[in-house]
């Protein structure tokens, strides 16, 4: 089964619109864990202008102390800050981004070859650690081999491209791309996590098109929904969307 990690980016956003402490970020993590996600997420950037430093350890002791069973991960930009902020908090899983600070989201997977400088310290660092490592993909066969060379554990495929064309051949061809890069990523020995931009609308058919999915990160779409039906409720629909029935 494909486990849920649910990102709260979009409600430490909301939260830091203004100088109070609400929405909590920690309280949101315990309504969507209570509600059956498999794990969170977070994507803390220096700006903080969503996660903040102190979010990270907060979350990472809920999750240590109160949810020894569900996943915590840590997404970011392999830099001085994140490597520190990532081995004092000890998440299950970081996965690494080629986001610029001044994007306002995660745009492009990477160029693993190419990036051998910025990725293989960090690798090594986490994986003294006992921290596994994913890292963030664009939809292209040739890239998981050298993402198992370099010693990632596991390759996150953006699904971006095809979140922002579904239902069109375009949104076929995306799934198609994805197909191929998550069979070379399992003949590499990698296993497959994917996020950006996944719904309800299109997860099922991602799921069906993209073989061996171990985990979706999914924020803004869950956040949308969540302003419809809560986040409780969101959470067990996409589960759903998952192949899970979970109870109330």
């Amino acid at each position: 089964m494909t486990a849920l990690s649910v990102n709260l980016n979009k409600v430490a956003l909301l939260r830091n619109q203004r100088d109070l402490p609400w929405p909590s970020v920690v309280g949101m993590a315990r309504v969507v864990l209570d509600a059956g996600a498999d794990g969170i997420t977070v994507h803390p950037r220096p700006d903080e202008r969503h996660i903040r430093r102190s979010d990270v350890y907060d979350l990472a002791a809920l999750v240590r102390d109160e949810y020894p069973d569900k996943e915590f991960n840590i997404e970011g930009y392999p830099d001085n800050g994140l490597i520190d902020l990532v081995l004092e908090n000890k998440p299950h899983q970081v996965t690494f981004v080629p986001d610029d600070p001044n994007q306002a989201t995660s745009d492009h997977g990477w160029d693993v070859k190419g990036s051998h400088n910025i990725l293989a310290d960090p690798i090594r660092q986490m994986k003294q650690a006992g921290i596994r490592v994913s890292l963030f993909i664009d939809e292209d066969p040739n890239i998981p081999p050298d993402a198992a060379e370099i010693g990632a554990d596991r390759v996150e495929i953006y699904t971006g491209p095809f979140g922002g064309t579904f239902g069109t051949p375009e949104g076929d061809h995306h799934l198609q791309r994805m197909q191929v890069t998550s069979q070379a990523a399992s003949a590499a020995g990698l296993v497959i996590n994917a996020g950006h931009d996944l719904t309800l609308e299109n997860l099922p058919a991602f799921l069906a098109q993209v073989p061996n999915v171990a985990e979706v990160s999914i924020g803004h779409g869950i956040t949308a929904d969540a302003l419809l039906m809560g986040f409780a409720e969101a959470v067990r629909q996409y589960q759903k969307a998952l192949g899970k029935e979970l109870s109330e």
